[in-house]
């Protein structure tokens, strides 16, 4: 590495969305901008879902919350002079790489040029699955406490609950946490109905993919894993035709 790492390199860092996992969702930046790399850096899974577009360039792979190993990596080389794509699953800035890689560059005092590229969110595909549940005011938690302590995920997903917008909710359960989603149901059966709809969607846009349509009251007996996404409605939200629907009001 150069000592001087406040000088501009010629390299890139695109941080890229690649959305759901579906080629069919990807955007055609996310595409051009993993084409116009020579190293694509990313979790195993991610790269397996863009295989098609990885030939001729070297690839490297990490685990699981090897985060901070993967960043510095795309980092390190795009300040060498190489043009690197860092990819995430959904969008990079919806619980993906983009905030931590700027916030590395940052603390290191690495000048190097980073481009994020929007993907589509797991969010937002899974309520085009499910219909339309995300046409009002609407918000994201992850029940994942590993780096934000529950105290706090539970203060937010009161002050949400209690402004009845509807929550779309990731990382809901996993094999060593399962009462965070119970305590996240509890919070909004105290300000909505128990027939408001729940919709669960698992594996999206994988050619595994469910989707499931439930209420409050009954949708914690479904099965859900890291691999799914919940939707819990306001209370305008209805299901109409098999779909699930927030009213935004237009139609009168």
């Amino acid at each position: 590495m150069p000592g001087d790492h406040h000088r501009r390199g010629t390299g890139k860092l695109f941080v890229v969305g690649i959305g759901p996992g579906n080629r069919l969702d990807r955007t055609y930046r996310a595409v051009e901008s993993i084409a116009a790399s020579s190293l694509i850096v990313g979790y195993d899974p991610y790269i397996a879902a863009i295989a098609d577009l990885c030939a001729g360039k070297e690839i490297v792979i990490s685990e699981m919350r090897k985060e901070n190993q993967r960043c510095a990596i795309a980092l390190q080389r795009a300040l060498q002079g190489e043009t690197v794509a860092l990819v995430s699953s959904g969008d990079a800035g919806v619980y993906g790489m983009a905030g931590l890689a700027l916030e590395m560059a940052a603390a290191q005092s690495w000048d190097v040029e980073i481009e994020v590229i929007a993907g589509v969110s797991a969010a937002n595909a899974a309520a085009a699955q499910l219909g339309a549940p995300l046409m009002l005011d609407s918000a994201t938690i992850s029940l994942s406490d590993l780096l934000i302590p529950w105290e706090t995920i539970v203060k937010r997903l009161e002050a949400v609950a209690g402004a009845d917008m509807v929550v779309a909710l990731y990382n809901p359960r996993s094999k060593k946490r399962l009462h965070q989603l119970e305590d996240a149901a509890q919070i909004f059966c105290r300000y909505r109905t128990g027939t408001t709809p729940v919709g669960i969607v698992t594996a999206i846009s994988d050619i595994a993919q469910q989707i499931i349509h439930s209420d409050l009251d009954h949708f914690l007996n479904e099965e859900i894993g890291m691999r799914s996404l919940v939707i819990i409605g306001n209370r305008s939200t209805q299901l109409m035709g098999g779909k699930m629907v927030t009213p935004r009001g237009y139609y009168r």
